[in-house]
C-alpha cells in the first residue's frame, strides 16, 4: 500500500515518522518547496518536530498535490480543518476515485460546517466506505519522543481499517479499530472545545479540584451529544458496542484538557488571562481547532437539540463577547 500525506505541520510530520519507522515509503505533499528541499537535505522538518529524523530513501517529497495523490493508494489528510478547501482546490474532481482517504483532522470545516467526509463526498464523490479516521490521545511531540501512544482507526469497513492500522503500528504506537466513523469525529471536535474551556478555567485561576469536576461533566455532555446525533442511525447492537470510555473518546478528552502540549488548552488559558481572541491567535501562531469548532457545534446543535450547556457557554465566551468570568460562573452552577 502506497501512502500519501497531505500537510507538513506537527501532526503530519508525526504521522510521517510513524509510517516510515514502520518501513513504509511515503509520498509527502509539502506546500513550500524550500521546506521540502530542507527536509530532503537535512532529514528533518525545520518548522515542526525538528528532533524527528527521516531516512531520505523513504521520502518522496513534492509540492504538487496532484502528483502526490496520483501516486498514493491511501491518502492521509493532516492539515487544519480551516485550510482543507484551500489545500485540495487544485485537485480534479476524480482525483480521489479508488483511493482510501484517512482523515487525521480533529476539526470541522468552518466555512461549510461539514465533517471532512461530507465535504469529500460532495466535492470528490468519496464514498463513506472508502473513508477512515485516525484519532486518539496522541500528541505529536510525544510521537517524536517515541513515548508509547495509542491511535484508533475508524471505518465502517473494520477489516480495511485494521489493514491500514497495521501500517502504523510500531514499538511506540499501538493501534485500535472501531466502526464509529462519524461519532469519533464529533468526539474529537467536542473535546477541543472542552479543552479550550479547561484552559480558560486555568487562566481564571480555578484549581485542579474544579477542573476534575469540569472534565467529568464535559465527558458526560459529550456522550449526550453523540448519542443524540448518532444513535438513531445505528442498530441497537451497534449502539451497545460503542465504548465511550475508550481512548478515542474519553482518553483524548482527558489528554487535551490536561496536557501542556494542548494547543486548545493553551489558547483557552490566554483567554482566561484576558487576551482577546485575536491577540491569542497572534501569540500562538498555531491553529486551535476548538475556536472554530465551538461555533460549528453550536450551529449543528440547532438541529440536534442535545443538552450541551458547557460547549454552548464556551461558544458564548469566544463568539458573543460574554466575559470569561461570567461564563464560568454560569458553568459553576451546572456541574454535578
Amino acid at each position: 500500500m502506497q501512502f500519501g500525506i497531505i500537510g507538513s505541520g506537527s501532526w503530519a510530520t508525526a504521522l510521517a515518522k510513524i509510517l516510515t519507522d514502520n518501513g513504509n515509503t511515503i509520498h509527502w505533499w509539502v506546500r513550500n518547496a524550500a521546506t521540502a528541499s530542507y527536509i530532503e537535505q537535512r532529514r528533518h522538518n525545520p518548522h515542526y518536530l525538528n528532533s524527528a529524523y527521516f531516512d531520505p530513501k523513504q521520502l518522496h517529497l513534492n509540492n504538487n498535490i496532484s502528483e502526490v495523490v496520483a501516486k498514493a493508494d491511501a491518502l492521509v489528510i493532516a492539515v487544519p480543518s480551516a485550510y482543507i478547501e484551500d489545500a485540495l482546490q487544485q485537485l480534479d474532481k476524480n482525483a480521489l476515485k479508488g483511493k482510501k482517504v484517512i482523515s487525521a483532522i480533529k476539526g470541522i470545516l468552518p466555512a461549510t460546517n461539514q465533517l471532512l467526509n461530507e465535504y469529500l463526498a460532495e466535492k470528490f464523490e468519496v464514498e463513506l466506505v472508502d473513508y477512515f479516521t485516525v484519532l486518539g490521545p496522541c500528541h505529536a511531540e510525544e510521537v517524536a519522543a517515541e513515548k508509547l501512544s495509542y491511535l484508533t482507526f475508524s471505518g465502517i469497513d473494520e477489516d480495511v481499517a485494521a489493514l491500514i492500522a497495521s501500517h502504523f503500528k510500531t514499538d511506540y504506537l499501538n493501534t485500535l479499530t472501531n466502526h464509529d466513523v462519524i461519532g469519533v469525529q464529533y468526539a474529537a471536535i467536542l473535546k477541543n472545545i472542552y479543552a479550550l474551556g479547561a484552559g480558560i478555567a486555568h487562566g481564571l485561576d480555578y484549581g485542579d479540584n474544579f477542573l476534575s469536576v469540569y472534565i467529568a461533566n464535559a465527558a458526560d455532555e459529550m456522550v449526550t451529544f453523540l448519542k443524540k446525533l448518532v444513535w438513531d442511525k445505528e442498530t441497537e447492537e451497534e449502539q451497545k458496542s460503542i465504548n465511550y470510555a475508550a481512548s478515542v473518546y474519553l482518553g483524548d478528552l482527558l489528554v487535551t484538557c490536561y496536557s501542556l502540549y494542548s494547543r486548545n488548552r493553551t489558547f483557552g488559558n490566554m483567554i482566561g488571562k484576558g487576551y482577546s481572541v485575536k491577540a491569542a491567535q497572534l501569540e500562538m501562531n498555531m491553529v486551535a481547532e476548538g475556536y472554530n469548532a465551538s461555533k460549528c457545534i453550536y450551529k449543528t446543535n440547532e438541529a440536534v437539540q442535545a443538552e450541551i450547556p458547557i460547549a454552548t457557554t464556551i461558544y458564548e465566551i469566544l463568539w458573543q463577547q460574554v466575559a470569561a468570568e461570567d461564563g464560568f460562573k454560569k458553568i459553576e452552577t451546572l456541574l454535578v
